[in-house]
């Protein structure tokens, strides 16, 4: 299988992406903030099909919007949670402009395929290099901002009485979870990032409560099935992403056995 180059470059991509996304997703689902990080992606669908539209590439246009929509959704603030009629709203506007810049431009139907459903085995070396270098600035904003994210989602009046600044902390973060979910597309599509944004992570949450355990687990299960996911798509010659949903799907409902409950107590 790791004879092919594009294999290759197809198992190294889902191991960057699902780094972020189990990592990123951890606190989005710890915030919850999970229906915001799907609606993001839509938001993203139509920025990339926009950007088609301009002659700029895909992943460009993707990133931007959704970094713009999160930027919106945090500066609503806690605001934003609870709001799913005004996030659905928001979401299916998103692919209805995404369908009509389609309807303008359908010599590019073949690409939004990809980016609906995801396709880690046509990443090319260059998307890899992108890819990678938006995943380590990621990871280490996120590491900046981890101590006053960790106050701001668990302590919010007492943080905001210290003197943290909640409104900043929500765009900051949001601002990351858009990358991440731009990076996720590229492996399993917009309309199942779910998959490695939340699986994983809600997975992570139902074992352990420990912070710094459950971000590490959430990752290590993000990467898991993302190979497990790329592998069985080699020997079946069925998409990837299948694969990957359906391996997210049944390590979370792995976790309600008794035995998995790994800790209780929080740090």
């Amino acid at each position: 299988m790791l004879d092919y180059d594009f294999m290759q470059t197809a198992f190294e991509a889902g191991t960057v992406v699902a780094i972020v996304a189990g990592a990123v997703g951890y606190f989005l689902v710890l915030r919850n903030l999970a229906f915001a990080g799907h609606a993001l992606s839509h938001v993203g669908f139509a920025g990339a099909t926009g950007s088609v539209l301009l002659g700029v590439s895909p992943f460009w246009g993707l990133l931007a919007f959704t970094v713009m929509g999160g930027i919106g959704m945090g500066l609503l603030g806690d605001q934003l949670r609870g709001r799913d009629i005004a996030v659905g709203i928001m979401l299916s506007l998103s692919l209805g402009l995404g369908v009509l810049f389609l309807h303008l431009y359908t010599t590019y139907a073949t690409q939004a395929s990809s980016l609906l459903f995801g396709n880690v085995l046509g990443v090319s070396p260059e998307n890899l290099r992108d890819m990678l270098v938006l995943g380590v600035l990621t990871l280490a904003f996120l590491t900046v901002i981890a101590r006053p994210l960790i106050f701001a989602t668990l302590e919010p009046e007492l943080a905001a009485a210290k003197g943290v600044s909640l409104r900043l902390i929500a765009v900051l973060f949001l601002i990351l979870v858009a990358v991440a979910v731009a990076e996720a597309v590229q492996v399993v599509g917009i309309l199942l990032v779910f998959a490695l944004m939340v699986g994983p992570a809600a997975a992570a949450l139902r074992c352990t409560t420990r912070i710094k355990s459950g971000v590490a687990l959430s990752a290590v299960l993000a990467v898991v099935e993302t190979w497990a996911g790329i592998a069985l798509a080699y020997v079946t010659d069925w998409p990837p992403t299948f694969w990957i949903t359906l391996l997210s799907s049944a390590v979370y409902g792995l976790t309600f056995l008794p035995l998995l409950r790994l800790g209780t107590s929080a740090g």
